[in-house]
């Protein structure tokens, strides 16, 4: 199951859902905003998406991790909005018989969501200015203080 979420994500909560008898694995991965990045303070970010898309895009990828790696189950969450330094931004759980399984559908699913999903990350400095990222159609737009953020 593939989620977006404009709240906080509750890493203990989403940890206790991924309970199951049958699972002797669980992996799980965390994205956090980090204070830097290319060498420029980064004081926060904003995620936007086509969430409609987003959550079909997603749903395919926990589809095909299933089928490629044979887990019990999976559940990835995307954050949108405002995020400061330090907060979750995606989380993603895999639970599997064996950790082998586990582990290569949990890299699977933050690879594939990163480059597929109609997900938008600008990132805010510390300078004020503010640029989307990993963004090809939209790099080039750059804001400056007073704008997003």
């Amino acid at each position: 199951m593939f989620q977006i979420s404009a709240k906080r994500l509750d890493v203990a909560k989403l940890n206790a859902a991924m309970a199951e008898p049958r699972a002797g694995a669980f992996v799980s991965f965390e994205g956090w905003v980090r204070e830097h990045n290319e060498g420029r303070e980064v004081k926060g970010l904003e995620y936007e998406c086509y969430e409609a898309l987003a959550l079909k895009e997603g749903n395919r990828i926990v589809k095909e991790a299933v089928a490629r790696f044979g887990v019990i189950g999976i559940r990835c969450v995307h954050r949108t909005g405002e995020l400061s330094v330090g907060e979750l931004a995606v989380w993603v759980g895999v639970i599997a018989e064996h950790r082998t399984a586990a582990f290569g559908a949990c890299e699977y699913i933050i690879d594939q969501v990163k480059h597929r999903v109609p997900i938008w990350k600008m990132e805010c400095y510390a300078d004020g200015e503010s640029k989307w990222v990993n963004c090809a159609g939209c790099a080039a737009h750059t804001h400056v203080a007073g704008g997003a953020h």
